[in-house]
């Protein structure tokens, strides 16, 4: 039974996505989440050759403590409103970890 719990638990598992605003040329990097859930990150990178994109990614992996390389942009390469992909994150978790930065 082990064996089976585990192939279903793979089965279900249900990746994260993230939609964001980037504001690159802050002071600093910070997640900020309002009361309705918006989710806006502030980078101190700048937006161009895309160093926002790489300092975003990096960010958000520090934020939720996975590999840069676990998390994908998926939309938003030369726009500020961005879909994000984390292969390693359920829903849930990043929801709570979200609940952490609101009103912030």
């Amino acid at each position: 039974m082990g064996r089976l719990a585990s192939i279903l638990a793979l089965l279900l598992f249900m990746p994260a996505t993230l939609h964001l605003k980037a504001k690159p040329n802050s002071k600093n990097n910070q997640l900020l989440v309002t009361a309705d859930g918006t989710v806006t990150v502030r980078l101190h990178a700048p937006a161009q050759d895309g160093k926002a994109n790489s300092c975003l990614l990096a960010y958000l992996a520090e934020v939720f403590e996975v590999n840069k390389s676990s998390i994908t942009l998926v939309t938003g390469h030369t726009a500020p409103f961005k879909k994000v992909h984390f292969d390693t994150i359920e829903e849930a978790t990043l929801r709570q970890v979200l609940t952490q930065y609101q009103g912030r």
